[in-house]
């Protein structure tokens, strides 16, 4: 048997409210019917976007480097290395155009080949976020007269390129810690060893 999440939009929803409008995400509440025959129970949780990362590669000396930004999170008050990434906040915007823009807008970078390394919800207990990580191939930079002017926590942003079994190590020693790029290199890694078997097509179904 093959072991797959699937859907349920059966339970019903009794009642729903925004219990905060955010700037990015709003707080809400449904009162949720887990069976016919229960009383609605209430779930509070982040009504999420969604968003894109990238896992870019290039071949460097020691192999396969990743390229990785730093950026302050102040909830958790560190500054973190991350993979490239961005929300699905372009209404109608392609997930793999919005891949791309982040790449270039944070490391000004693009990439001629394009797969989908893998999705996961971040949090699913108290958030509907799903995110979709890219892995970018073929990689260039975007040249000096296109490339985009960061702002706020993005102004400061360095771009680094490390070999992905140094990250990897990184992962595994617990210096690395947001979660996309931990999710990124666990999965680059696996990918690599696979001989790149099990990546999808870059418009590969999306289960979000």
């Amino acid at each position: 048997m093959t072991i797959a999440d699937r859907r349920d939009a059966d339970r019903e929803i009794v009642a729903r409210r925004v219990l905060h409008e955010g700037k990015v995400f709003d707080l809400a509440g449904e009162d949720v019917r887990l069976s016919d025959d229960a009383e609605p129970v209430v779930r509070e949780f982040l009504d999420h976007p969604g968003a894109v990362a990238v896992v870019a590669l290039r071949e460097g000396p020691q192999g396969e480097e990743v390229a990785l930004v730093d950026q302050y999170r102040h909830p958790v008050r560190a500054v973190l290395w991350e993979i490239p990434a961005g929300l699905l906040d372009v209404a109608g915007e392609d997930y793999l155009v919005a891949a791309q823009r982040e790449l270039a807008e944070e490391t000004d970078l693009q990439a001629g080949r394009w797969d989908v390394l893998v999705d996961y919800f971040t949090s699913p207990g108290g958030s509907n976020e799903s995110l979709r990580i890219y892995l970018a191939r073929d990689v260039t930079e975007v040249p000096e007269a296109e490339r985009h002017e960061r702002a706020d926590e993005e102004r400061d942003m360095t771009t680094r390129w490390v070999p992905l079994d140094e990250a990897l190590a990184a992962v595994h020693e617990g210096r690395l810690h947001n979660p996309s790029a931990v999710v990124g290199i666990l999965a680059a890694a696996s990918a690599r060893a696979a001989g790149w078997a099990t990546l999808r097509p870059a418009d590969a179904p999306w289960f979000r």
